[in-house]
């Protein structure tokens, strides 16, 4: 056997056993596992091993950021009933973005797995975000070929839907979403809005609500508009909330 074959088959073997070292780690094990590599697989690995077939993950990235969105947003249709299309789309947003999906890689270590040219290598492909948020929809995408939406859906219930609950994107939602996710979250009743005083001509109002929790108030909130009014009474709330969460 040439040095150059003992040498290969030396880094194939250490390619396997890596991506069977993921499988455990993750508790998902792939019918075909050669959907898992592609997933791992960039371009500049493809263009270095023209003489042996190899095929990169971009068009498993391609169908894995179309899963990622549908099953986040039906978790999040279902988790919070009450908020709004826009509020919907806002938070999705957050969630499925780059700087979030390079988290989600990080945490389960995907860098160390891709599969990547020499060239790319060299120049820090392996940190790369764009690469690396990539990485995660393409195993989505090799995740819902191999064993269908239902394992995809188990997955995320280990790895973004609890952070999901733990509010880690309610930075980008209002105070009033904010305060229904905490009630939601923690199940400790039912938020209800009440508008005391309206003052004011027409062209100037101004409106005064509260915010209860279970009949008790949480929360005064004046603004222009009733909406304003019940936004100030909400953040008031979930300061109040928060405060005694720390004691």
């Amino acid at each position: 056997m040439s040095r150059q074959k003992d040498k290969e088959q030396r880094m194939n073997g250490k390619k396997w056993a890596k991506f069977k070292q993921l499988q455990e780690k993750i508790g998902i094990f792939f019918t075909n596992e050669k959907l898992l590599i592609q997933a791992f697989t960039h371009s500049s690995y493809v263009n270095e091993h023209r003489k042996r077939p190899h095929d990169d993950n971009e068009r498993l990235e391609f169908l894995g950021d179309a899963v990622l969105e549908l099953t986040i947003s039906q978790y999040l249709f279902k988790k919070f009933p009450n908020m709004s299309e826009g509020e919907l789309t806002k938070l999705r947003a957050s969630i499925v973005c780059e700087p979030s999906l390079v988290k989600f890689a990080n945490a389960l270590s995907f860098g160390e797995l891709v599969l990547l040219g020499r060239g790319e290598e060299l120049t820090g492909g392996r940190e790369r975000p764009a690469l690396l948020a990539d990485v995660f929809e393409a195993f989505i995408g090799a995740l819902y070929l191999d064993q269908g939406m239902e394992a995809v859906v188990q997955f995320l219930e280990k790895t973004i839907f609890p952070k999901i609950n733990e509010g880690a994107f309610s930075h980008v939602m209002d105070y009033k979403s904010q305060l229904q996710e905490l009630v939601q979250r923690d199940g400790i009743g039912v938020i209800e809005y009440t508008i005391l005083q309206e003052k004011g001509p027409a062209h100037n109002k101004e409106f005064v609500s509260r915010v209860s929790l279970n009949g008790e108030e949480l929360g005064i909130g004046v603004g222009r508009s009733k909406k304003e009014a019940e936004q100030q009474a909400a953040q008031m709330a979930l300061e109040k909330l928060k405060a005694s969460e720390k004691k």
